[in-house]
């Protein structure tokens, strides 16, 4: 008893137990019992997979069930992690590169901005005025969406302690002098480095 309870798990899915589960399901979908729905593997930061990851990913591709994969990255031409310095476009091999369909994306203008702006708003349950909302979006279109969108928690948070109900453009400026975006940040550190506060 002892023996069983102290003996180790198997817990990784050979190949010949892989195909097994394979021949089954094919045959599930053969009959009609079954259908197969592809799932959606959505990976962000793409750049950041190694070369190992992609090979894995070109073999995946290659199975009959396998999903359907969106990549995103930001960056262009980048070295592909992994390697001896090989430098592809998005940090991705050339042949899996080949495979994909790239769709291009622009910045948001300031009213697209609004509009999620307010929809995010309203998900979160947050009352903010027009000029509050003018003033986000500004900073959506000089700085980026991600940072205007985190100063709606604080803001808010600000309004409620003055004894508002809806966030003011006056909560949104204290916001922003009280949380810094990156390039604001980067640039107070290298200001501090260079007059020696910082090694």
């Amino acid at each position: 008893m002892m023996g069983q309870l102290m003996k180790p798990k198997m817990t990784e899915i050979t190949d010949k137990l892989r195909g097994e589960i394979n021949k089954v399901v094919s045959k599930y979908i053969d009959q009609g019992v079954a259908e197969l729905v592809p799932g959606v593997l959505f990976i962000d930061e793409a750049h950041m997979l190694d070369i190992e990851c992609f090979t894995y990913l070109n073999r995946a591709l290659e199975s009959s069930i396998s999903p359907i994969v969106v990549l995103a990255s930001n960056r262009g031409m980048c070295t592909i992690r992994g390697t001896d310095g090989i430098v592809a476009a998005h940090g991705i091999p050339p042949d899996f590169l080949a495979r994909l369909l790239i769709i291009p994306t622009t910045p948001y203008d300031a009213d697209e901005i609004k509009r999620i702006v307010r929809i995010r708003a309203t998900t979160e349950s947050v009352a903010i005025s027009d000029a509050a909302i003018d003033k986000l979006a500004e900073h959506g279109v000089r700085i980026s969406l991600r940072y205007c969108l985190q100063l709606l928690t604080p803001a808010s948070i600000l309004a409620r302690i003055n004894g508002r109900k809806e966030i003011d453009i006056k909560d949104v400026a204290e916001c922003e002098d009280l949380f810094l975006d990156a390039r604001r940040s980067a640039s107070i550190l290298s200001s501090e480095t260079g007059r020696g506060f910082l090694s």
